[in-house]
């Protein structure tokens, strides 16, 4: 019998959120924190070591015994290094449990030790953590215990941003700023903030643990980087919304418990349409929340996996032939006074604020669409942008029938005087109720669909940080927002000129709008007629953020310094051509070590067996014998060349210096090595005896779980 859980009571429990502050502090204090979550500021430390006593104090009624500076550097992952409350035994040998608003404030982890892009030297170890009293602290159960856990950026030294919360901090501030101009020539003067809102769907593989302990290539890189298909995929879609298995269930169960106790609103749960994979939604949240519950969300889906005895798998594309992981990232723009910018009511074509922002958005996306695809790019992503279950790299934006409508009657006229509606859904059974329709349907395909009241950001991969792709959504939203403000707010007739540059945008940016199915050769040819870019890979990608236009954008609204811009490129770079080579490398051990010794003992078999049959009867019939070892070592004479090709190429890449040079090196060079030596070993798999092959095949790790 499933245990009653108490969703209600235990949410947020391991939060100190609003609620456990006003709990915990003087009223005085509160308020004072408070106005520096709304307004911005800095604490005084009187009041800073106040909130950190009432912090300490409940992280040990919790049972904690350790702090820690939860930061999210550029390695993809979070950091954390942990302090306990203990101090100086006294001389009776007693030890108080202190933690100081200083202590709580700044931290100082080692900079150098952490991804910089050359903005740190080795020797130059300084760096920072500061707290960001927006997003709640927390304690983190595991098996080193409770630890607090406070949420805070990392800066170097010299002040440049070593981590995602810094830019995303500093983007939100840019949007809210420029968005609020947008607001104020609408009249809404009790709106004091706009907030960048933000929802990230998260997809993600299950597998035996035991079974992934036999795959030198999950183990190390996250994917298989060998595998022939199994007899079954997803073609029957048969997985997609499924009845969930009860081992599957009881780590769902297992894991929205975890979740709500760190105040993060699970909801949705689902089988995915691959085998073996699954789906977690949660309730939007600010974006820098959302940011650090979807690390929490990554983080805690592996470790209650392996309470169950699984792995979970993160990776975008961890099995060939069956669809990848991705995580849609869902951005609207809200007032804190309630009104959702994306939201275009029942007439949107009579809804000019939202056509105005509308227009901006997509002039966004147009300028900065090279941006967009840059912050969805991770070496993992490669392998499923443009394929069947994720959207193409081209950039587009999809509307729906009613907003495209409601465009072209602008764009043609300059006047939208009707929109198309919903209408009813008659289902044809007189005892089911008739249905309102949406007014436009969905497109799976599109990279950036607006779905309602919000953009739809599906190109995101499964394991990558949501920071990147949140950051150039608020800074190219800003950026366009700022420029409608300065022309707007400088117009005598400020109806006249919002009529006429709202036509201006969606007249000039009209060819990023596509409602059609982005998966089709005929939008890869339409998007090259209308000059849209098409960037295949990350390394291609990486550039755009060092481009003029890229750095003209994020220096005017103080997001990224070219500096930082510079260093996070180099560091991309860099990161691609290491996780490549450690897929390389691994490809090398497995092949050297498991397959081709495996095959050369079935080939010793299969030559034993003709030896032994001839022996025991001259006449008897060993063609099918004699016909596989042929074949067999036909595809291990094309296994042992490819390796050797794929050690050649790796030495030859590793001379060289430039990180951008290496990392292109590694996609033209040593990405086709691989998939040549992959190519072999998967036949293989096809033809020699299941005794014999050392590891689990696609059929043991995606069906038997």
């Amino acid at each position: 019998m499933s245990e009653i859980i108490d969703v209600a009571g235990i949410f947020g429990e391991n939060v100190f959120d609003l609620s456990k502050m006003k709990e915990y502090l003087p009223k005085k204090v509160y308020k004072a924190v408070l106005d520096v979550m709304e307004n911005g500021g800095e604490l005084a430390m009187a009041d800073a070591d106040v909130v950190a006593k009432a912090m300490k104090d409940w992280a040990i009624s919790k049972g904690a015994t350790h702090y820690s500076h939860w930061f999210q550097p550029l390695t993809g992952i979070t950091a954390e290094k942990h302090d306990a409350f203990v101090t100086i035994p006294d001389e009776m040998g007693k030890v108080m449990l202190e933690f100081s608003g200083k202590e709580l404030i700044k931290g100082e982890p080692d900079a150098s030790s952490f991804p910089s892009g050359g903005l740190r030297a080795t020797f130059e170890a300084r760096g920072y953590t500061a707290w960001d009293c927006t997003s709640p602290a927390f304690i983190k159960e595991s098996g080193v215990g409770k630890i607090l856990c406070i949420p805070t950026a990392f800066c170097s030294y010299t002040g440049e941003a070593l981590d995602q919360k810094t830019p995303l901090l500093r983007s939100m501030e840019a949007v809210n700023k420029q968005a609020l101009r947008i607001v104020r020539l609408f009249g809404n003067t009790q709106a004091t903030k706009v907030s960048a809102s933000v929802g990230a769907e998260q997809e993600y593989f299950l597998v035996d643990k035991e079974k992934f302990l036999k795959r030198k290539d999950l183990i190390f890189t996250g994917r298989t980087l060998f595998g022939a298909p199994a007899p079954k995929g997803q073609e029957l879609d048969d997985q997609y919304f499924g009845v969930i298995r009860e081992r599957i269930g009881e780590y769902m169960q297992d894991l929205n418990k975890e979740l709500w106790k760190l105040g993060i609103t699970a909801k949705t749960q689902h089988n995915e349409v691959a085998p073996a994979q699954h789906e977690l939604a949660p309730i939007f949240d600010t974006a820098n929340i959302a940011v650090d519950h979807n690390q929490l969300v990554m983080e805690t889906m592996k470790r209650v996996a392996e309470h169950h005895g699984m792995k979970c798998l993160l990776h975008e594309k961890p099995f060939a032939g069956v669809n990848g992981s991705g995580k849609h990232n869902n951005w609207s723009l809200n007032t804190d006074n309630g009104v959702n910018l994306l939201e275009p009511g029942k007439t949107p074509n009579e809804n000019i604020q939202f056509l105005l922002v509308l227009a901006c958005i997509i002039k966004a996306v147009d300028t900065h669409a090279d941006l967009l695809r840059e912050s969805a790019s991770n070496v993992g992503n490669e392998h499923r942008l443009g394929a069947n279950e994720a959207p193409p790299a081209i950039i587009s934006v999809f509307l729906g029938e009613q907003l495209e409508d409601v465009v072209n009657q602008l764009i043609e006229t300059g006047n939208a005087d009707s929109c198309k509606t919903g209408g009813k859904l008659e289902t044809g059974v007189s005892s089911l109720p008739t249905l309102s329709k949406d007014a436009t349907d969905r497109n799976r395909t599109s990279p950036f669909a607006f779905t309602g009241n919000k953009f739809e950001f599906r190109m995101v991969g499964s394991e990558d940080s949501i920071g990147a792709p949140n950051i150039t959504l608020n800074a190219i939203a800003a950026e366009a927002f700022c420029e409608a403000a300065d022309i707007l707010e400088a117009a005598e007739d400020k109806d006249l000129a919002v009529h006429d540059l709202i036509k201006k945008y969606l007249t000039e940016h009209s060819r990023v709008i596509f409602n059609g199915n982005g998966y089709s050769d005929e939008w890869v040819e339409e998007a090259k007629r209308r000059g849209l870019p098409n960037i295949e890979s990350m390394v291609e990608a990486v550039g755009a953020l060092v481009t003029d236009k890229a750095v003209n954008l994020y220096e005017k609204f103080g997001i990224f310094t070219k500096a930082e811009l510079e260093s996070r490129a180099e560091i991309l770079y860099e990161t691609y051509a290491k996780k490549v080579n450690i897929e390389a490398l691994a490809m090398v051990d497995m092949a050297s070590k498991q397959y081709i010794p495996s095959v050369i003992s079935y080939t010793t078999e299969l030559a034993t067996s003709i030896s032994a049959v001839r022996e025991a009867c001259e006449q008897a019939d060993v063609s099918v014998q004699k016909e596989m070892l042929i074949e067999v070592s036909a595809e291990l004479v094309k296994a042992q060349k490819a390796l050797k090709e794929l050690k050649s190429v790796l030495v030859k890449v590793g001379k060289i210096e430039s990180q951008k040079e290496k990392a292109f090196a590694y996609r033209e060079q040593v990405f086709p090595a691989m998939d040549a030596l992959r190519a072999p070993i998967d036949v293989l798999e096809m033809l020699v005896d299941k005794e014999y092959w050392p590891v689990p095949s696609y059929g043991d790790l995606i069906f038997e779980v």
